[in-house]
């Protein structure tokens, strides 16, 4: 499927995806804030008893019980994970990421930000005798804080420097649900894994049978999530599984559409005459009805459910998942120069732009990578700074490698105040950047 849009309507829809993204990260600032006050607040022992309460499904022999925490970081979780894997296939498909030209550059820098915060953070732990399950908590990149910090300079960044930003987060998001698959994981249930293969074989039956309605894919992926969730593979990797199997195409052509647009206007019109009342005439009733379905089968069902789940993340999940995971108890056993900490830390600060800058610009010179025309290597440096801001993922992951909860709170709180200084020290080396005359978009960096 080929896609072509105009400059101008492609730099509305990015912009528009862009700012609901940034507004996200502000409200997911704003929880993460709330969550901190609370943990240290009188309210503190509610605030974990109400985490730590049970809750569940019973339907006859099946009984599904977990803690309110668990089912925001397993069950909600997996529609973040499915609207990632809905964001990585479209920009494989049809966006940033179509091409080898295309994907080349962000992928190489993502590779930057995922290897070298890593290997800061195994040499701390190595030398200091960490722990080293914590080697993937640096390694991610949250889109929506690094964005809402990015949208605080408006235009005085190039566009395209936005744009390479979400296609690094993306790439790094991959990255991120790789790890969690391969390192993250329990001991397998292979009953359960082999029950998943034949949901899984009947998403991709679906697909190859041209079913383009949601509702079937849906249902089978919330079996899916149970099956995956029993056989011992963190449950959100469902959603990133069920993503891949959403057909992109739409059911008819956008001629198709106008031809029957055209027609059924035609015979709500007529019908016009007809009517003794308020009331809509059978004959208009059925044109409606016969728009609306048509209105349904020329969306790509991919891009319909992206789009519906993208502001349920960004105002809902994502700032719940937040204020049950950013409170941390300050106090105790905390310690941010324990070698977990410290890796955390350095891995974000140093070796999220190191990787970033540094592979890049080393790959460039070789010729094997073209960077945006319409980004300096200045900007190159203050997206690095960027990639330092790691909230979501980092934070997930850290619930995945630890299990005491000194450790943990230790690493969240390393997260945060790492997160936090990358982010004004991004804005504040961008905002001492002379202003682009303009954000001209080139081949190379465009979304769609």
């Amino acid at each position: 499927m080929r896609l072509s849009i105009s400059n101008s309507k492609f730099v509305t829809a990015i912009e528009r995806f862009l700012r609901q993204e940034s507004a996200g990260g502000v409200l997911l600032f704003g929880a993460a804030a709330v969550a901190m006050v609370v943990a240290n607040s009188p309210w503190a022992t509610h605030y974990f008893d109400a985490l730590h309460t049970e809750a569940g499904v019973i339907i006859g022999s099946f009984h599904l019980e977990l803690s309110l925490a668990h089912w925001i970081n397993d069950g909600l979780m997996a529609l973040f994970f499915l609207l990632i894997g809905l964001e990585i296939k479209r920009e494989l498909m049809v966006g940033e990421l179509s091409s080898p030209a295309k994907a080349a550059f962000p992928a190489v820098a993502a590779l930057g930000g995922m290897i070298a915060p890593a290997l800061i953070y195994l040499a701390i732990n190595t030398a200091q005798g960490g722990e080293y399950r914590g080697f993937g908590i640096p390694m991610a990149t949250d889109i929506a804080f690094a964005l809402g910090f990015l949208m605080l300079l408006g235009k005085r960044v190039p566009m395209a420097l936005k744009v390479f930003l979400v296609s690094l987060a993306v790439i790094d998001d991959l990255g991120a649900i790789l790890i969690i698959a391969v390192a993250y994981s329990g001991t397998l249930d292979w009953s359960s894994l082999g029950w998943a293969g034949l949901v899984i074989g009947g998403l991709i039956a679906l697909n190859a049978g041209g079913v383009k309605k949601l509702t079937p894919y849906l249902a089978l992926g919330l079996v899916l999530w149970y099956l995956i969730f029993q056989s011992g593979i963190h449950a959100t990797i469902a959603g990133v599984i069920l993503a891949l199997t959403i057909p992109v195409k739409q059911k008819i052509s956008s001629q198709e559409f106008v031809d029957t647009c055209k027609l059924e206007l035609d015979v709500f019109g007529s019908g016009e005459s007809q009517r003794k009342n308020i009331l809509l005439t059978h004959q208009q009733q059925e044109a409606v009805e016969k728009m609306s379905d048509a209105y349904e089968s020329v969306q790509n069902p991919l891009v319909r459910l992206e789009h519906a789940l993208l502001p349920i993340s960004a105002f809902f999940i994502m700032p719940l998942f937040a204020l049950a995971n950013a409170g941390v108890a300050l106090g105790g056993e905390i310690d941010l120069i324990q070698p977990t900490a410290l890796g955390v830390v350095i891995g974000l600060l140093i070796g999220k732009p190191v990787g970033i800058i540094g592979l890049t610009f080393l790959i460039s010179k070789l010729g094997w990578i073209t960077k945006p025309a319409s980004c300096q290597w200045r900007h190159i440096i203050g997206a690095g700074i960027l990639g330092g801001v790691g909230f979501t993922m980092s934070v997930f992951i850290t619930g995945l490698a630890f299990t005491e909860s000194w450790m943990i709170d230790s690493a969240k709180l390393a997260i945060i105040t790492a997160s936090l200084v990358a982010g004004l020290s991004g804005v504040y080396y961008l905002f001492r950047l002379p202003a682009p005359s303009t954000c001209s978009l080139e081949s190379t960096s465009s979304r769609h």
